[in-house]
């Protein structure tokens, strides 16, 4: 452990010598929503010009080392100050930025710095966080239609179960690709910089790079999370030509329903596809039968793709309110629970899905 410990040290104390040692502080700053504006997004045009100006102001040659040192870094500071409207909450923000760099740049080799985290690691992110998925359904339509029309509808169970799997791995495989493809310009990039750098400054960008990219591709599937089978609804309804209706008008109960379909006798039926109930069940339950009878909805069907917190106080107390669980058969909760005279009316073998919604409508 003290041998791991020193070598930590040693490195730190490399770092801090280095003249790359801020880079990832730069583009942090620079996408910073909350305390300096993410001006790096907001603004990556005008800072990308910036950058030009400063680059050709560091290498004049008529200047002396410490006058391109005051004269690019009063521009830089200068022009981040021009960048929003005054008295404006995004302009408090800039000046927070500028009073950080202003603590920070110290050389005319920091102003340098800023300008490569700008434009070799700011810049290509955020281009290439355009091109991340914000959903995962083009990743899973294909196969999914493959399923349905090779085995029909006895196998909605195994596309409802393996949909969200072919998401996450469709995402991860086109972020994998974007961060070889950026990681790999960065490289080249690297080694065209006309300025020295050692193998550690190297070392110090890439992983400032890697370190960046990583925690907004993360926020990125923060947001895709949870999202994932709620598309499979509108799937199946397209695939089948299903129609699906509105909500009923002034219900304001807090269930998160992703489809309505409305029944040949005028009411509703709301379908929520979740892997699991989690915390939202107490949610669910204040919806009771006579709520659902009074908006004319018929029943909520739950389509579970893991059922292991299902428990028979869960799906009694739901179901006496008109809510279902369509569970695969396979699993050791529908087993139990359609075998028991207390609880069979609840639960539904998930390939009756689609059959289901034909016997109503």
């Amino acid at each position: 452990m003290e041998a791991i410990g020193g070598m930590i040290s040693t490195i730190h104390a490399q770092i801090q010598k280095s003249p790359f040692k801020n880079v990832y502080w730069f583009a942090r700053y620079l996408l910073n929503t909350d305390k300096f504006g993410a001006l790096g997004k907001s603004k990556e045009n005008q800072l990308l010009e910036l950058v030009s100006v400063l680059e050709n102001l560091v290498t004049q040659e008529n200047f002396s080392t410490e006058e391109k040192f005051l004269l690019s870094k009063t521009t830089l500071l200068n022009e981040i100050k021009n960048l929003v409207k005054p008295s404006t909450k995004t302009h408090i923000l800039a000046l927070n930025l500028v009073q950080q760099l202003d603590k920070d740049i110290k050389t005319v080799e920091d102003v340098i710095i800023f300008c490569v985290a700008m434009k070799y690691l700011v810049a290509p992110i955020n281009r290439a966080m355009e091109i991340v998925p914000s959903d995962d359904k083009k990743f899973c339509e294909t196969a999914a239609k493959s399923i349905l029309d090779t085995f029909g509808e006895e196998k909605i169970a195994l596309l409802i179960e393996t949909w969200d799997d072919l998401g996450v791995k469709g995402c991860l495989d086109a972020e994998r690709t974007l961060v070889i493809e950026t990681f790999t310009r960065l490289q080249e990039n690297l080694s065209a910089l006309n300025i020295f750098h050692s193998k550690l400054d190297d070392n110090i960008m890439l992983t400032a790079f890697i370190q960046e990219f990583e925690r907004r591709l993360g926020q990125k599937r923060k947001s895709r999370g949870g999202n994932s089978l709620e598309t499979v609804a509108d799937f199946i309804f397209d695939y089948y030509g299903f129609k699906s209706t509105s909500e009923p008008s002034h219900f304001d109960q807090d269930i998160e329903v992703d489809k309505w379909f409305k029944c040949k006798d005028g009411w509703v039926v709301g379908i929520s596809c979740k892997r699991t109930l989690r915390e939202r069940w107490k949610q669910l339950s204040q919806a009771d039968r006579g709520t659902l009878s009074h908006f004319k909805i018929r029943e909520f069907w739950h389509l579970i793709t893991f059922d292991k917190d299902l428990s028979d106080d869960k799906i009694v107390r739901l179901g006496e309110q008109g809510q279902i669980f369509y569970l695969p058969i396979t699993s050791e909760t529908y087993k139990k629970c359609s075998a028991h005279p207390g609880m069979k009316d609840y639960v539904r073998p998930l390939n009756n899905f689609v059959s289901d919604i034909r016997k109503l409508t």
